[in-house]
């Protein structure tokens, strides 16, 4: 038996066996764990109704094997009202964390990203802006985040005016005078992203770079909340 108290958020939950559920959680403490919910298919107790996205919980859990037990759980706070676009975000986001991290890894950086993107949702932040930025706190915690400071190739600083060419597991490299006409990053874009800032230019990168870099992190399993931004055909 453990005793520990973890905060934690459910990514997924699937039916397992008659009665049971199997839940993946997103922990500050251990990263992301899955544990069997048993005997709570079929009720109407609270431990069914906590199992939902978006509250932020306290679960106990027990057992030895990756495969853990749900003791008990608890709400910390209500659950984050979400509709529409900003519901497909969060889906989204879920879906990326549960696909992405790997089990057991805790990352206070992305646990923090976390709860900010659902906050930012719930309040109708800025949607671009929102999964950027958690984009970015699961690429740097996985080791693939880029330096937007530096031509990694002569090892000189980002020039504002210059364009560049970004190889995956090097960095951006400065784009020669006669490649002008080819496909690159503007400099200043990559200096803001630095920053933190969005402007948008630096938006239009952003959502390029991080398609790119999540691309072998994703696989070729489409992601179902990708979906759901999908025009419904008539």
């Amino acid at each position: 038996m453990n005793d520990e108290w973890l905060n934690a958020y459910v990514l997924h939950r699937r039916p397992y066996r008659e009665t049971s559920y199997i839940v993946d959680f997103f922990t500050l403490e251990e990263g992301r764990i899955s544990a069997v919910a048993k005997g709570v298919k079929n009720s109407k107790s609270d431990k069914k109704s906590l199992l939902q996205p978006f509250q932020h919980l306290r679960i106990q859990l027990s057992g030895k094997s990756e495969l853990k037990n749900l003791r008990h759980v608890e709400s910390v706070s209500p659950s984050i009202s979400l509709v529409g676009t900003a519901l497909f975000c969060a889906m989204y986001v879920n879906e990326l964390s549960n696909r992405i991290l790997p089990a057991g890894l805790a990352s206070d950086g992305v646990y923090s990203a976390y709860e900010s993107a659902l906050n930012a949702l719930h309040l109708n932040g800025d949607i671009e802006i929102t999964l950027r930025e958690f984009e970015f706190a699961l690429l740097d915690e996985m080791g693939l985040l880029p330096d937007f400071t530096t031509d990694v190739e002569y090892e000189m600083p980002i020039e504002e005016k210059g364009s560049y060419h970004f190889q995956p597991d090097v960095g951006f490299i400065q784009m020669p005078d006669n490649m002008a006409g080819a496909r690159g990053f503007p400099g200043s874009a990559l200096l803001s992203l630095a920053q933190g800032e969005f402007t948008p230019l630096s938006k239009k990168v952003a959502k390029v770079l991080c398609r790119d870099l999540l691309k072998p992190l994703i696989g070729s399993k489409p992601l179902k909340s990708r979906e759901l931004f999908m025009p419904q055909k008539r």
